[in-house]
């Protein structure tokens, strides 16, 4: 059952944004950044750890997830260092997922080309 629940709430969540790929000129890189924002707010509302416990990797692989462990890194990072955790925090808590995708982007620059998006 744990896939079967990981699957559908990853698919509910990646809906609205294929909803809004095709229904709108929205560009993809603006809904993502609608999706970390929106895991920033889950995270930081409570709401995430739930969600995360229920669906597992269908909550955690979207970017919902990568926004929901900002909030927390930056939410620990405060209580452990006060004030400059709200710097530091997020950057801790991003740090992995940031140094994967520069280094896999990179590695993947060099083997594949890139190609305009016809309109």
């Amino acid at each position: 059952m744990n896939f079967l629940y990981a699957f559908l709430i990853g698919g509910l969540i990646c809906i609205p944004a294929q909803i809004l790929i095709d229904l709108t000129k929205i560009t993809p890189a603006r809904i993502l950044v609608l999706y970390v924002v929106f895991g920033v707010l889950l995270g930081a509302l409570g709401f995430y750890s739930p969600l995360f416990e229920f669906a597992g990797s269908g909550a955690s692989v979207p970017l919902i997830g990568f926004g929901a462990a900002i909030a927390k890194g930056t939410r620990e990072a405060i209580d452990s260092f006060g004030a400059i955790g709200i710097l530091k925090g997020p950057f801790t808590a991003a740090s992995a997922g940031c140094s994967a995708s520069l280094l896999l982007g990179f590695f993947f620059s060099l083997f594949f080309k890139s190609k305009p998006k016809r309109a």
